[in-house]
């Protein structure tokens, strides 16, 4: 179901080499929040941690969009 929302709104309308971008932003926003959340671990404590793990995950989940957006 997600996946035909995606084809049916994005991918639809992105060319081949706006598909490569958006595979390249999403593999860019993992990279990020990989880097989030080793810096939240293994130098913050407390609430700061808990925000940069909030934040972290919240990259990833759009990273994780945008590689399905490439790849539908």
């Amino acid at each position: 179901m997600v996946l035909a929302m995606l084809q049916t709104y994005a991918a639809a309308k992105l060319d081949p080499m706006g598909k490569m971008w958006m595979s390249f932003v999403g593999i860019g926003l993992m990279v990020i929040a990989a880097l989030i959340i080793t810096y939240a671990r293994s130098k913050t404590k407390g609430w700061v941690r808990l925000v940069l793990t909030l934040v972290a995950v919240v990259v990833l989940i759009y990273g994780m969009i945008c590689g399905l957006i490439s790849i539908v």
